[in-house]
């Protein structure tokens, strides 16, 4: 079935996929993107490994979150690259597609044009990702449709394909799999703004998911890792290839039923080494938010403390970066020239009896105006509910790994500025 021959299907709730993830407000990505942006040869296995541009400020936006540490992909034959959020809140990959296309926000590339490739009902990655549900197909040979819905109520609308993706190997081989994906005809982005991607990279474990796709055609092992610059950039791996870097602090993963997001749980709260009083919370690691969202307990709770330790140091201001934020004796330029007014929060996990460390730098950015502001937000107000997100702020400068295979996942502090030898 050709371009011209995708049928348009309206928008349907019942047949949405919640995802655990978070679009922002924003038309600028600063990030340039070169034919130095082909994935890193790692000689590290099977491994795949990507680098990552962008940061968490001023390039990620606030409200629900969006993240723009982004991957170049290059998808078709022949093959046009595209840039794509990294997701570990999701499992669909989609691409903007001319399909044609009925609602698409500009982004960096022309969208994806569908050929002949689409994914009909009776193929098995259709059911697997209308799973735990039947695909809603009337008959075996129509198009496979998806809908996404992220937590923030944008969405995307479109019809399954499948084409080459281009993924070198460290080893120097240059395999080229046909992988499913989304092709997204029907984008919705709440707010005035919208991305500047031209769609997403789904790194959950489900079974739709690109990861589990390679995973499944023998090419790499279910393990994803990423690595976030505090100075912008980073590098992504796919496989097993960074799992034995010392220093690795391994939590058990915590497995809900129909729910693909990589939850990890329960912990409790410090701050400055002692108990808060907030115990048991339940976390989801999401690359696909900017920043990191506690429910209104723990967010309330880390708020007064942090505002008591810094009073008559710091003078609380207006600043439309975030909503909370401190104004010094002089503008800031650094999180360094910051992070000595601050105490060091912790997330304890009382099962596994580890910890991860989040010092000023994990949830604190400058703004433009030289305050710090806090970027821990209460999810509450954006409809999380009891829900605690991890996310790219506290990432930064360490190295995470989701190891689908063993169940864990994983950190340690790296230097993200430095590319994996070969």
């Amino acid at each position: 079935m050709g371009a011209s021959r995708i049928m348009e299907r309206r928008r349907v709730g019942s047949l949405f996929l919640v995802a655990m993830r978070f679009l922002v407000l924003s038309g600028m990505f600063l990030g340039c993107f070169s034919a130095s942006n082909q994935p890193i040869p790692s000689g590290l296995g099977n491994s795949l490994v990507f680098p990552i541009h962008g940061n968490v400020y001023p390039q990620g936006y606030v409200v629900v979150g969006f993240s723009f540490y982004s991957v170049s992909l290059n998808v078709g034959n022949p093959p046009k690259p595209y840039f794509l959020d990294i997701d570990s809140g999701s499992d669909l990959t989609w691409l903007q597609c001319d399909a044609p296309c009925i609602s698409c926000i500009k982004g960096p590339h022309k969208p994806y044009k569908p050929h002949k490739n689409i994914v009909k009902c009776n193929d098995p990655m259709c059911s697997a990702f209308h799973w735990p549900s039947d695909p809603p197909c009337k008959s075996p040979q129509e198009q496979c449709d998806y809908e996404v819905e992220y937590a923030d109520h944008g969405s995307s609308l479109g019809v399954l394909v499948y084409d080459f993706f281009s993924l070198p190997y460290g080893n120097g081989s240059v395999p080229g799999p046909s992988l499913t994906f989304g092709c997204g005809y029907d984008q919705n982005y709440p707010g005035p703004n919208a991305p500047f991607t031209d769609g997403v990279l789904g790194l959950g474990y489900g079974k739709s998911s690109i990861v589990t796709q390679l995973k499944n055609l023998g090419m790499i092992r279910s393990v994803v890792g990423h690595c976030l610059s505090g100075q912008g950039g980073g590098f992504l791996s796919l496989g097993d290839g960074f799992s034995d870097i010392p220093g690795m602090i391994w939590t058990p993963m915590s497995r809900n039923s129909g729910e693909n997001s990589y939850l990890l749980g329960p912990a409790d709260l410090l701050f400055n080494g002692r108990s808060s009083g907030v115990k048991g919370l339940s976390l989801v690691f999401d690359s696909g938010s900017s920043y990191t969202y506690f429910n209104a307990q723990a967010y309330k709770t880390a708020l007064s403390l942090l505002r008591k330790s810094v009073n008559g140091k710091l003078k609380e201001t207006a600043d439309e970066t975030l909503p909370v934020c401190w104004k010094g004796p002089q503008p800031f330029r650094y999180v360094s020239e910051a992070k000595n007014y601050f105490k060091p929060l912790a997330l304890s996990f009382t099962k596994a009896k580890t910890q991860l460390q989040l010092s000023p730098e994990s949830y604190l950015i400058i703004s433009k105006h030289g305050n710090a502001c806090l970027g821990i937000l209460n999810g509450s107000e954006i409809g999380l509910g009891d829900s605690n997100l991890i996310g790219d702020i506290s990432f930064q400068d360490k190295m995470v790994i989701y190891d689908n295979e063993r169940q864990l996942i994983g950190w340690a502090a790296k230097d993200c500025n430095r590319p994996p030898k070969s």
